[in-house]
């Protein structure tokens, strides 16, 4: 009688065990191995081999009030005030590379317009400061009440230059100018052009300006300010 009940008593903790399984997996989820973080587009990347092809730019979208600028070369020389302005940070976040963190730029102007295009909140959020979400979510919301659509084609990075870099109390301060060429194209909710020429391919300079606290464990700059040059 007493090993019954013993055995009664083991019957009822494992069906306890497994009702607790099973509402743990339903809680968690199953991880089946294919499960992926958003990526960091200024993660470090390995230097490529001498002579290696650089990554070619793919379509991006372009953000509001972008202009035509005339042609002009790309500023390849850094002053000192620059080169001071490197330091500072470099000083302060011994891992900032200006040539990783350029590349990381590239990619996340890519991921930014492209977002913006989508209607990507969810992918613009993390990477943007709060009143520059605010800005790019509003343009979003706008776009969409008035059926439009927006399309990018960028032709080509002209150039990606460091235009000023220093520290601002613990936030390191870098500006970075983009020089492209893009077809920018508006269309209403029937498919008609209302903006922009999908034969011609203008010049775009943008200024964007990233931010991060040189003494937080996370790596992830923020972009805090955005200018067109006109």
């Amino acid at each position: 009688m007493g090993e019954g009940f013993y055995f009664v008593d083991i019957l009822i903790f494992a069906m306890v065990a497994a009702f607790l399984v099973y509402r743990l997996r339903s809680v968690l989820g199953k991880r089946h191995g294919e499960e992926r973080q958003r990526p960091n587009p200024f993660a470090q990347r390995p230097p490529q081999a001498p002579g290696a092809p650089a990554e070619d730019a793919d379509n991006v979208v372009h953000l509001p009030e972008r202009g035509r600028v005339p042609d002009m070369p790309p500023t390849r020389e850094a002053p000192a005030t620059l080169a001071d302005g490197v330091r500072q940070v470099r000083a302060a976040d011994p891992s900032f590379n200006e040539r990783y963190f350029l590349q990381g730029a590239r990619a996340a102007f890519e991921m930014i317009v492209g977002a913006f295009a989508a209607g990507d909140t969810a992918t613009l959020r993390p990477l943007l400061a709060d009143d520059v979400y605010d800005n790019f979510a509003e343009a979003i919301r706008a776009r969409q009440a008035a059926g439009e659509t927006l399309t990018t084609e960028v032709k080509a990075f002209d150039a990606v230059d460091l235009l000023d870099a220093r520290m601002d109390g613990r936030h390191a301060v870098v500006q970075v100018k983009f020089t492209t060429r893009q077809i920018n194209v508006t269309r209403d909710a029937e498919g008609a052009v209302v903006d922009g020429d999908p034969d011609q391919a203008l010049e775009v300079v943008d200024i964007w300006t990233f931010s991060r606290n040189v003494r937080s464990k996370d790596p992830n700059w923020l972009l805090v300010e955005t200018q067109t040059a006109h």
